[in-house]
């Protein structure tokens, strides 16, 4: 097996954490279970997906609040939260306020745009300012600046028996340099780049120059780094999903088989208008896996990942992925657990 000249220095997973609307406290209670599993296993990272209106994680915010209370060292992420939704002085508060629970282990993503199906849920969330709303990179700016400790008011000082700050309280040192920006194009890359931000990059990209979805991928790590301050010290982390099957039963085989299979033809070429191309799921050995990683272009340029994990499947599989990630595909790749 061919050694990529850097060994893979952070491994994460991230869940989308699905529940039973009829019993949605058992599904947050899963993903809580599988963020303390991957701790004992020595993840370094965990992330979580954000879903509105359905039945997925709508507050990842919370929900890793609580996690910070149940783990003491892995890391913990959002990948991503659509800043379409959210107002950036108050997501800045919650944010600072989960970093300092957690010790300092906070690492949001965040991403622009208008939100899905905003026709539809506009009248909700934005009464009279729907249309005017700004859905640009402006969004995240505001959102950096008050995690940085801008000032978010021109008023401050003593009012009586009240103490007043001119910005975000509690100021959560650090946490700006652990903001990430998930981009899947090559001007996404290059403004997080300029901005200061991480990158993560996506599973899903736009076939921009190629159709072929590691060079895409490869050119946005290059692009962000070209315009990032640290240069080729900047942090990039891989997205993929990555399904080993070490320890995996025959029917978790079969039924990974047949997920990798029915999401496979929309791997072949652009989807849609915006040509967006999606990345084929990884299923196999470790060994296997490994072995196609290597020759991943983009892979061999980055030495962090968030493996992600299946939408659909059950707890039981979580647990079975997880473990042959940390003892089997980790190690491949050049990972070792931390002391």
């Amino acid at each position: 097996m061919p050694l990529t000249s850097e060994p893979l220095r952070k491994l994460g997973f991230l869940t989308i954490g699905l529940f039973d609307e009829a019993d949605p406290r058992r599904g947050h209670e899963s993903t809580l279970e599988i963020i303390e599993l991957g701790e004992q296993l020595g993840f370094d990272s965990a992330w979580v997906r954000h879903r509105h209106l359905q039945y997925g994680i709508s507050s990842p915010v919370a929900v890793l609040a609580a996690a910070s209370q149940r783990t003491t060292r892995i890391e913990l992420g959002t990948a991503v939260i659509p800043l379409g939704w959210e107002n950036p002085l108050r997501l800045a508060e919650d944010l600072a306020t989960v970093d300092i629970l957690s010790g300092g282990r906070l690492n949001p993503g965040v991403s622009v745009g208008p939100p899905m199906h905003y026709d539809h849920v506009k009248h909700a969330l934005y009464p009279g300012t729907a249309d005017s709303e700004d859905f640009s990179y402006d969004r995240v700016e505001r959102l950096l600046d008050f995690v940085r400790g801008k000032p978010a008011t021109d008023f401050s000082g003593v009012e009586g028996f009240e103490v007043f700050s001119d910005s975000v309280q509690p100021h959560a040192p650090g946490l700006g340099r652990r903001m990430w920006y998930g981009g899947g194009s090559l001007r996404s890359a290059q403004w997080a780049g300029e901005h200061g931000m991480n990158l993560l990059t996506s599973s899903v990209v736009k076939a921009e120059e190629s159709e072929d979805f590691a060079e895409i991928q490869l050119s946005h790590v290059r692009a962000f780094r070209a315009h990032h301050p640290d240069g080729d010290r900047a942090r990039v982390s891989q997205g993929l999903v990555v399904i080993p099957t070490d320890s995996a039963s025959p029917e978790q085989r079969a039924k990974y088989g047949a997920y990798a299979e029915k999401r496979t033809p929309r791997t072949t070429a652009p989807q849609g208008p915006a040509r967006m191309m999606f990345a084929p799921d990884l299923v196999g050995t470790s060994a296997e896996i490994a072995e196609r990683l290597y020759s991943h272009a983009a892979f061999r340029e980055i030495d962090e990942v968030a493996f992600a994990l299946p939408f659909t499947f059950a707890h039981e599989d979580y647990v079975q992925i997880l473990t042959d990630i940390a003892t089997k595909l980790g190690p491949a790749l050049g990972w070792r657990r931390a002391a």
